[in-house]
């Protein structure tokens, strides 16, 4: 149970939550790889092999060498594509394949975060066109994401201006604590992956929520809690007359830099192939 309301005497505080496999039960961006495919974005092999992807980063996670390679992958991959384009395919299928997939629990803390008077902050490594819809989905206060740059066309270029990954992530939540005035010593994190523990090293109440093994090493070491979310429901089944409210995502860390998790994955399954083949 979380603790009372905040005093509004005292300094504010936040929750900062990592997005796939901790809020959602699956990746953000390759949840859209179907439809980037009918908008025309990728080919029926990239389909395929995000597909199997998916199955992957259910199954396990990826290391820093393979996020590296993500990272790589996936800015060639989107070179040229219309960032409006993007943003359209995005809003369009949104309701219908993310709305399913948003763990009950998260939904839950994210309510009693804000009964608390906490904002909420979603950190993550995908791309913010991605990502800040969903933070608006979810009724979050703002949105720390990875940005590529865009060129003069509208279209990106293949080059990452932000990489919302790693050590990163904490550097993004230390500058949102100086610039609302969080104290970060009563602030809350939660995340799914080793690689966001100097993010939930940064602050008094890190939590390891479905957490990949390494986290879980070291949150038992630590004595983090450690939360298993396993009930995906749909927000207007949690409530029927649901409605969302436009919650601008007041700071967001940019662009459809995506998920640097796309592109690893994509290339651990065709590493996998050309190793059986």
């Amino acid at each position: 149970m979380l603790k009372d309301v905040e005093n509004h005497l005292s300094p504010r505080t936040a929750a900062f939550f990592d997005l796939d496999k901790t809020v959602i039960a699956k990746s953000s961006t390759l949840t859209f790889s179907k439809s980037f495919y009918q908008g025309g974005l990728i080919n029926r092999r990239a389909v395929l092999r995000t597909a199997y992807s998916q199955f992957v980063f259910l199954a396990g996670g990826a290391d820093h060498d393979q996020m590296e390679r993500m990272r790589k992958y996936l800015s060639a991959l989107c070179r040229g594509w219309n960032v409006q384009q993007v943003k359209e395919i995005v809003a369009e299928t949104l309701h219908d394949l993310i709305d399913p997939i948003i763990y009950d629990e998260a939904a839950t803390l994210i309510e009693e975060h804000h009964t608390a008077g906490r904002d909420v902050v979603i950190v993550s490594t995908s791309g913010a066109e991605v990502v800040e819809p969903i933070g608006e989905l979810l009724g979050a206060d703002r949105v720390v994401a990875t940005r590529m740059v865009v060129g003069d066309d509208g279209c990106f270029t293949g080059e990452v201006e932000y990489y919302a990954y790693g050590p990163t992530k904490a550097e993004a939540v230390r500058e949102l604590a100086e610039s609302e005035g969080y104290d970060l010593a009563r602030c809350y994190a939660y995340s799914d992956s080793v690689t966001d523990i100097p993010m939930l090293e940064s602050v008094g109440h890190p939590h390891a929520v479905n957490p990949d093994r390494a986290l879980r090493r070291e949150a038992l070491a630590r004595e983090w809690p450690i939360l298993d979310f396993h009930r995906p429901v749909r927000l207007k089944q949690r409530f029927p007359a649901f409605s969302v409210p436009p919650r601008p995502a007041l700071v967001a860390a940019a662009a459809i830099g995506a998920a640097a998790a796309t592109a690893g994955l994509v290339w651990y399954a065709s590493r996998r192939r050309s190793t059986v083949a």
